[in-house]
C-alpha cells in the first residue's frame, strides 16, 4: 500500500513538474507572449464572396498559439455580391456588409470586436495579415473585373503602403499577394504552382493570378500549400494555402498558414 502511495506521489509530482514547461510552451515559439500586436484584415465571410473561413480561423489559431495579440478589421462597406456556397453562384437581390459579415469571426469581446478598417492605425500594430478568399479580388480590389490593372480599396492600399513604409511585416495567404503586388514595388511572393498540375491530391486552378502578379512586376516563387515564402528585404511573407484546391488535405493549408504566421512573428520581434 505504501509503495503504491509513493508511486502515485511520484506520478503527481512529475505531472506538476511538467506544468511550467507546458505554460512556457503556450507563450509561443518566439517567446514574446502578449507583446506582439497583429492586425488581421477580412473581406466578408466565405470563400466565394469574402474571406475563407478556414484561412481566417487558421490564422487566428496560429497567432494565438505563437503568443500574439491580434485585432480584426474589415471595410464598413457593401461587398460585391452574395454567393450561394451550395451552388457557387451569386444570389439575386441580396446585399451584405463586409464588416458585418466578418464579425462572424469575432466573439465580440474586448480586442476581438470587429473593427472598421478605416480606423486601423499602423502605429498600434507590429504587423498585418490578409487571409485569402475571393473577397480579395471582389471586395478589397477590382481584380475580378480588371485583372492586373485593378484598383484597391482605399484603406487596403493605405494599410499596405503604411506597413511597408514602416518596415513592418505583411502576411498574405492564397490570393492576397494580388493586393500587395499591385501597390508595392519589386516584391517576391508565392501563390503556389505556375501551372495547373492536377493530381489525385488536388489541383491549382487559379494560376492566372500568378501570371497577373508577375505582370505587376513581382517575382513569383513556386511553393507547396504547406510552405511559406519570405521576402526578407520587403518583410512580405506569403503562403499558397487554398490556391491549391483539395477536398480533404486541409492539414497542408493549416501548416502553410502556420509557417507564414511564424515568420510574421519572427520578423515582428526584430
Amino acid at each position: 500500500m505504501q509503495a503504491s502511495r509513493n508511486l502515485l506521489g511520484k506520478q503527481a509530482a512529475a505531472i506538476l513538474a511538467r506544468q511550467p514547461a507546458c505554460l512556457a510552451h503556450h507563450g509561443g515559439d518566439w517567446g514574446n507572449w502578449g507583446n506582439t500586436n497583429i492586425a488581421v484584415v477580412f473581406s466578408g465571410c466565405g470563400w466565394w464572396d469574402g474571406t475563407d473561413v478556414h484561412e481566417a480561423v487558421y490564422t487566428m489559431y496560429h497567432l494565438s498559439r505563437n503568443g500574439a495579440k491580434f485585432q480584426i478589421f474589415a471595410p464598413n462597406q457593401q461587398q460585391m455580391h452574395v454567393v450561394d456556397h451550395t451552388k457557387k453562384q451569386p444570389g439575386s437581390g441580396e446585399s451584405r456588409n463586409m464588416m458585418v459579415e466578418s464579425a462572424r469571426f469575432s466573439h465580440g469581446l474586448g480586442s476581438m470586436q470587429m473593427n472598421d478598417l478605416s480606423k486601423l492605425d499602423v502605429n498600434n500594430f507590429d504587423a498585418v495579415i490578409f487571409p485569402g478568399g475571393y473577397g480579395i479580388t471582389k471586395n478589397l480590389s477590382t481584380f475580378q473585373k480588371d485583372g492586373k490593372d485593378c484598383k484597391l480599396h482605399n484603406d487596403v492600399e493605405r494599410v499596405l503602403k503604411e506597413f511597408h513604409r514602416s518596415s513592418k511585416p505583411i502576411g498574405l495567404a492564397s490570393m492576397a499577394p494580388v493586393l500587395a503586388c499591385r501597390v508595392l514595388p519589386s516584391l517576391e511572393v508565392t501563390m503556389g504552382h505556375e501551372k495547373d498540375e492536377s493530381s489525385r491530391w488536388g489541383s491549382w486552378p487559379n494560376t492566372n493570378m500568378v501570371q497577373a502578379v508577375k505582370g505587376m512586376g513581382a517575382r513569383h516563387q513556386v511553393r507547396e500549400a504547406y510552405e511559406a515564402y519570405v521576402d526578407e528585404k520587403n518583410k512580405v511573407i506569403s503562403t499558397p494555402s487554398f490556391m491549391w484546391e483539395t477536398e480533404y488535405h486541409y492539414h497542408y493549408i493549416f501548416d502553410g498558414i502556420g509557417n507564414m504566421v511564424k515568420h510574421v512573428m519572427r520578423m515582428s520581434t526584430k
